[in-house]
């Protein structure tokens, strides 16, 4: 069967086949599931906000005998972090209230205390993540939070191509300035980290103010449908999360991956009570409860250390009540588990049908 052609100027950017990217979505888009999406013709992207050093090498080291295709690397960058040394890195720094929640929490829940841990993330350590992807001169390297500026000019000198997540204008516009190869809008309907937007207004408003850097829409889109309806909004390609959680490369817990297939489009929520940022994820007794209580999330990454024991006590006894994963609005479209190759190139093929035979033209002249 001869593969439907969907090119737009970031297949070219990025050297791909089709417009889609995977989003980094922590550990869920690991090497297996990054190797997947750019084997299928999109741009794979590892989620390594929580690797360190030696582990995000190792990925990368794995991604690379995978696929000898082009993929990237999403970390975050949140603003104002200390240092390893520097004040307010400590759990006896932070307000006792809400430690003393967290405890209650568990109680009630009868939450056993997690066998993991997460790391600490400070400055050093997001350092040290950006250390390691420049000297592997990874192909594509995506903030997932947070504006990359400092790290372009490093970055285009080894050929390496350089994007980042915004979720208003203002955003795109520090962005555009800072000479990034494309830039990703994200509109509120996405999970994990978002926007007070929605995707559809965003769009346009943030292509206007990307131009003339190539801008890519993501928030909502898990279909040919969405694809199509970001290439007509005036993006360059999609920028894809929660269609590819339901797939065998995911490394979420399979029992979230069954919270998503039971999940409609009204089963998420926005909070800050995860990570300190508003974050969309499925309905979840710690963000209803930590909202309800009436405590102001830390700043990230300092909620984290609030509710990272939770989270990781949920997925180590598989409660789904506690917490069920992140998950954008698109989530009730999700109802079958599907390999990330057949998630993309049923995408393609339907908004390859959709755009038409002169729409596809235009498209494919980028």
């Amino acid at each position: 069967m001869t593969r439907p052609v969907l090119r737009t100027v970031l297949c070219d950017i990025l050297d791909i086949e089709y417009p889609i990217i995977l989003a980094g979505m922590g550990e869920a888009s690991g090497p297996e599931l990054t190797a997947a999406v750019s084997n299928a013709g999109g741009l794979g992207v590892l989620g390594a906000a929580l690797l360190g050093g030696d582990d995000l090498a190792a990925a990368i080291d794995k991604i690379r005998k995978l696929t000898s295709k082009p993929f990237g690397v999403d970390t975050l960058l949140p603003s104002s972090v200390p240092g390893e040394g520097e004040v307010r890195t400590k759990r006896s720094d932070l307000p006792t209230k809400h430690f003393e929640f967290a405890k209650q929490f568990k109680e009630r829940h009868d939450l056993p205390e997690p066998h993991n841990r997460w790391p600490r993330l400070s400055k050093d350590f997001f350092t040290k993540q950006l250390e390691v992807i420049l000297d592997m001169r990874v192909p594509v390297y995506a903030a997932g939070l947070g504006n990359p500026a400092a790290f372009v000019k490093d970055a285009h000198a080894r050929g390496m191509k350089v994007m980042a997540v915004a979720g208003n204008t203002k955003h795109v516009r520090r962005m555009r300035e800072a000479g990034l190869d494309i830039i990703v809008a994200q509109g509120t309907d996405a999970g994990g980290h978002n926007s007070r937007i929605g995707t559809m207004a965003l769009i346009p408003q943030a292509v206007d103010a990307a131009a003339p850097i190539p801008l890519v829409a993501a928030g909502g889109i898990a279909d040919g449908r969405g694809l199509a309806a970001a290439l007509a909004l005036g993006a360059c390609g999609v920028w894809v999360g929660t269609a590819f959680l339901a797939t065998p490369e995911s490394k979420i817990p399979q029992y979230q991956k069954e919270a998503l297939l039971r999940a409609s489009e009204e089963d998420t929520m926005v909070s800050r009570a995860l990570t300190g940022k508003p974050s969309r994820s499925i309905k979840n007794l710690w963000s209803e409860e930590f909202e309800a209580s009436g405590l102001q999330a830390m700043p990230m990454p300092f909620q984290g250390m609030i509710s990272a024991p939770i989270m990781l006590a949920a997925e180590e006894n598989q409660r789904a009540d506690v917490f069920s994963g992140f998950a954008g609005q698109i989530v009730g479209m999700i109802n079958e588990m599907r390999p990330a190759a057949k998630v993309l190139e049923e995408m393609v093929t339907q908004a390859h049908h959709i755009l038409g035979e002169e729409l596809r033209q235009r498209v494919e002249l980028g």
